[in-house]
């Protein structure tokens, strides 16, 4: 358990978060009782821990992890530069 994993945990005791593993240091908050990931930080940790192309690492994010339901408190998954991408486009 990483440390924003270990604050999650330890700020909220009475919640038992279902998180992503291997995607902590991807954690950008929570929404009720789900962990928010950012999905740009997710492809990043792909590219660095599995040595993935960018391209490599969102289709195996997509189809791996974004597309996996672990039930009612499946991790939300937010396109937090989406909005800043948009101008470069």
């Amino acid at each position: 358990m990483t440390n924003r994993l270990k604050i999650l945990c330890e700020a909220y005791p009475d919640i038992e978060f279902l998180s992503a593993d291997g995607f902590d240091d991807a954690i950008i908050g929570i929404s009720g009782e789900k962990i928010v990931y950012s999905i740009s930080k997710c492809i990043d940790i792909l590219m660095t821990r599995d040595d993935m192309t960018y391209e490599e690492a969102e289709e195996y994010f997509v189809f791996n992890v974004e597309g996996a339901y672990m039930g009612e408190q499946t991790p939300i998954w937010v396109y937090d530069d989406l909005f800043i991408n948009s101008f470069y486009i």
